[in-house]
């Protein structure tokens, strides 16, 4: 049996879902009042949390959302108008629900004058005219509206519970005595589900219901019953109000239901029999059957039944647990895999192939599920952009594209801070004032773009603007003025444009709440590096900047490019691999100290794992190079030898190893010995270090 605290943490979690439902259908309003779609979607989401806050114990939360309910439901009804204030008006609403939320969670008390100035915003924006005609209630039915319509309608309503429905805290029966409450009824019980006495379960409903309801209410008023309860009681209601003169036959309704077909009734008169009785007997099918079949009818018309997927809530730690799992199950395969070539076993080799199959799409499955579409953190980013535009005076929108794209969860969450610092530059530096940009002959509003999308086993998110791009000479300045630069120093576009991300940079003038303190870019790139990714950025003066963000799909397991150094392993990520090649004495002639690669006419600097990390043994003579990307660049890592592809289980290393350079993690391998994982981000700043130095000591001679 469940507890009372479950109950409130399933509200809890279901809220916080409505709470993102809620700010997205307010920013839908906001771009297009005339959405009805998304108002009915605010209202029934508000309405759900001020349903299921009262159920569980959440009065305040209930107490405040009855206000914003009404408010709502005037809108819903045409008679009151959308506008600005509303609109900040259900933001800051929904912005103090989460806060009582939090509260109920350990976090900061919501003071209750906050709560009254909220509700006083919420009554000044309702005309005193509506203030004595309260709007239809739908929770309790002592709330129903004092003054039914004159027009008297017939309904027919199949209810059917779903099974766990007294799990969720819900009493089907309450939902039929509040349809009493709206008039007559005449209620068909169905029982033939019922289970033997030794096989039932007392927290299972194993009834459903047939209600005809005579009531001078409209139809919203009948759906209004069910409006929190839809996603666990499958439902039907059909307006079979009739005006001709005559009164419908039993077959006649029996076949408007579904429940026989005109030629089975007809059959059945032909035979002058009860027509009930005779169509059992006829049909071959005993009447549970022809329940059931009536109730997948039910089902497969109701329109959003052949898209929706079912879905289960599971713990994010349990999810981890599950991929820890199974990363432990991939090494002891590798172990085994290991043993049985050492072994002269036909038998026990074939096992072993299969059991790495079946780990092989075990593993996949398990890093599937922590998969999620990253449209869940792009919407977070609407109300940034209309909050932060609007406090700078500044007209901008919001553009997205590859929200279904999927990434793993633990990316996902850490990703959402970059972004943030990215969009809120954008915003303050990029986009201009809609009067700056009109004499530019740009349009007023600016828009920013963000997009995502699979290449090949990465993630790249794009964040992209049209404002006035980043000045080059500028960012030159600033870097010289703070000597991150030497004054004579030639660099690429590109090189100028990544002196932005280092620590302290900012060619702000001023500093504002928004940005200016030079610690934004910076910030991206360590936390994206620190998700093996990578940062690029391209610019047109005038025109906007570009900025793609190259992640990993996941961090748990990933296949890795197995290289050796003496007796000693590493593993290289393959979604950084270009291509392998071998460093021979000639190359190295040509190298004259450099450290350079020429790779299909490019130089591209390499650095040696063996000097990375303080080898001492002989140098061997034919060493192998494998060239990798990182972002917009490529270096290359010298190893001894390239042994093959590994399947690789990231183990995170201790924290006394935590500032050791050109690594980032460790894997075990089949025979029990640690390989690392090389750090790429890090092994790029130390090949770039080294040039740098090289060309130093070049000027220095020279002068």
């Amino acid at each position: 049996m469940n507890s009372p605290q479950s109950f409130k943490d399933a509200f809890i979690a279901e809220a916080e879902d409505l709470l993102v439902e809620i700010e997205e259908c307010v920013l839908d309003i906001e771009t297009n009042p005339e959405d009805m779609d998304a108002i009915n979607r605010l209202f029934r989401a508000m309405h759900t949390i001020k349903g299921s806050g009262a159920m569980f114990g959440f009065e305040d939360i209930a107490s405040f959302t009855h206000h914003v309910e009404t408010a709502l439901d005037f809108v819903r009804e045409g008679k009151l108008k959308i506008s600005t204030k509303l609109i900040n008006m259900v933001l800051k609403s929904r912005d103090h629900i989460k806060a009582m939320l939090e509260h109920s969670q350990g976090g900061p008390v919501v003071r209750a004058s906050q709560t009254e100035d909220l509700i006083k915003v919420i009554e000044s924006l309702i005309p005193n005219k509506l203030k004595n005609q309260p709007p239809r209630e739908t929770i309790v039915p002592s709330m129903l509206p004092k003054t039914p319509t004159p027009v008297e309608k017939v309904f027919r309503i199949s209810v059917k519970p779903n099974e766990n429905i007294f799990s969720f805290g819900m009493d089907p029966a309450l939902l039929v005595e509040e349809l009493r409450q709206l008039g007559e009824c005449t209620v068909t019980p169905y029982t033939g589900s019922i289970p033997t006495l030794d096989q039932i379960a007392p927290v299972s409903c194993y009834i459903h219901w047939d209600i005809i309801l005579f009531t001078n209410f409209d139809e919203n008023a009948v759906r209004d019953v069910f409006i929190f309860v839809e996603d666990e009681c499958e439902t039907k209601i059909l307006d079979i109000s009739d005006n001709r003169d005559d009164i419908p036959k039993v077959g006649e309704i029996l076949v408007s239901k579904g429940d026989t077909t005109k030629e089975q009734v007809e059959d059945a008169l032909r035979r002058q029999s009860r027509i009930g009785d005779l169509l059992a007997q006829t049909s071959g099918i005993p009447k549970e059957r022809i329940k059931s079949a009536l109730a997948e009818q039910k089902t497969l018309e109701r329109k959003k039944a052949a898209s929706q997927q079912e879905t289960v809530k599971v713990a994010a730690e349990k999810l981890d647990a599950l991929v820890n799992l199974v990363g432990e199950l991939v090494i002891v395969q590798a172990q085994l895999s290991s043993i049985s070539r050492h072994v002269n076993a036909p038998p026990l080799q074939t096992s072993v192939e299969e059991i790495e199959r079946l780990i092989s799409e075990l593993r996949d499955v398990a890093l599937n599920v922590r998969m999620m579409p990253i449209g869940t953190t792009f919407a977070k980013f609407r109300r940034l952009v209309r909050d932060l535009s609007s406090e700078l005076g500044k007209e901008i929108k919001l553009e997205t594209e590859g929200a279904e794209t999927e990434m793993d969860k633990t990316v996902l969450d850490k990703l959402g801070d970059p972004l943030v610092h990215l969009i809120r530059n954008s915003i303050d530096h990029g986009v201009e004032s809609p009067d700056v940009r009109l004499a530019s002959g740009k349009p007023s509003t600016g828009t920013i773009r963000l997009a995502a999308q699979h290449r090949g086993a990465k993630v790249v998110i794009s964040i992209t603007d049209d404002g006035k791009g980043l000045d080059v000479d500028k960012i030159l300045k600033k870097a010289q003025e703070r000597q991150l630069i030497p004054k004579d120093a030639d660099l690429s576009e590109r090189e100028i444009y990544n002196l932005i991300m280092a620590p302290g940079f900012s060619t702000a003038e001023q500093v504002s709440q928004v940005s200016g303190r030079g610690v934004g870019m910076d910030v991206v790139k360590k936390q994206i590096e620190a998700l093996r990714g990578s940062v690029s950025i391209q610019s047109d003066t005038g025109k906007g900047t570009h900025i793609e963000l190259s992640l990993p799909l996941t961090l748990a397991i990933i296949d890795g490019l197995l290289v050796e150094v003496d007796e000693d392993k590493y593993v290289i990520p393959v979604n950084s691999v270009e291509e392998c090649l071998e460093l021979t004495e000639s190359s190295k002639a040509m190298d004259k100290s450099r450290n350079l690669l020429k790779v299909r006419g490019e130089l591209v600097p390499f650095v040696r794992l063996r000097e990375v990390f303080g080898i001492k043994t002989k140098e061997s003579k034919l060493e192998e190079a494998v060239v990798v990307e990182m972002g917009d660049s490529r270096i290359g890592i010298v190893v001894d030898r390239i042994v093959g592809d590994h399947q690789t289980v990231i183990k995170s290393l201790g924290h006394l190893y935590r500032n050791v350079q050109g690594v980032s993690g460790a894997t075990i391998m089949g025979d029990g010995n640690v390989a690392l994982i090389v750090d790429i981000p890090s092994l790029a700043s130390i090949a770039n270090i080294d040039e740098q130095q090289h060309l130093q000591q070049n000027r220095s001679v020279i002068q």
